[in-house]
């Protein structure tokens, strides 16, 4: 059995890629500068910072997708109720994901991580995102590295 035959094959969704890796990176600054910066956002250690940048990789991952979704199928709506249900999806979806990056931190970390209250995160994930698009365009600006094929 040769080594690329024993290789797991992970589904195309699941695979990490190297921008997820960026922005957890991001995460991990921008929530350690509110760290610093907001007595109300505690993380006990840094293992734990970067744990929770995960978490909120994986949330703001999936609210992004729905959000891309309802969007989409608002764009596409062709009466007036299916495009008030995606309207009210939209309403619910960007608070609502909110509380629960504040409900999933509070249960995964407990006391030992305190993203401060419903504002505070509010105020984090549009900084994070703003921090995530400013590197991506950032990274996608920059020209390729040259490769020496010589040795």
């Amino acid at each position: 059995m040769s080594a690329t035959s024993r290789r797991v094959s992970w589904p195309r969704r699941l695979r990490l890629r190297a921008t997820d890796l960026v922005d957890v990176f991001v995460y991990l600054v921008v929530l350690g500068a509110f760290i610093q910066l907001f007595p109300s956002v505690i993380a006990e250690s840094f293992l734990l910072a970067l744990l929770t940048a995960v978490v909120l990789k994986i949330v703001l991952e999936v609210v992004l997708t729905v959000k891309k979704a309802t969007v989409t199928r608002l764009r596409g709506a062709r009466t007036g109720a299916t495009r008030a249900v995606n309207i009210a999806t939209l309403v619910l979806l960007l608070p609502g994901s909110k509380f629960v990056v504040l409900e999933l931190v509070a249960l995964l970390f407990g006391d030992a991580v305190r993203l401060g209250g419903f504002w505070a995160v509010t105020l984090l994930v549009a900084v994070l995102t703003l921090a995530r698009g400013l590197v991506r365009s950032v990274l996608d600006s920059s020209p390729a590295p040259h490769r020496d094929t010589a040795l």
